[in-house]
């Protein structure tokens, strides 16, 4: 599968100094997880909090063969427990 950035992923990539290694490796764990469906999903990477200060939240889309990374940000949140 081929992983496209959107131009808005780029930019909030570029924004918050994020490595697209991350981002890559984030995807590609959930897809080995769940399957890859055509859809939307979301996903949040916990154990990266330590280098960006928050968990990584990556947005994508699975369409055919393709991924496309809708938008990757810190998630300036706290975990609900």
């Amino acid at each position: 599968m081929k992983i496209n950035f959107s131009r808005h992923a780029r930019r909030r990539i570029k924004l918050y100094s994020i490595d697209e290694g991350d981002v890559r490796n984030t995807i590609e764990t959930m897809l080995l997880d769940i399957g890859a469906d055509v859809g939307k999903y979301e996903k949040i990477n916990y154990s990266l909090s330590e280098k960006y200060g928050y968990p990584l939240k990556v947005v994508f889309s699975v369409e055919g063969k393709d991924i496309i990374v809708i938008t990757a940000y810190p998630l300036k949140r706290e975990k609900n427990r």
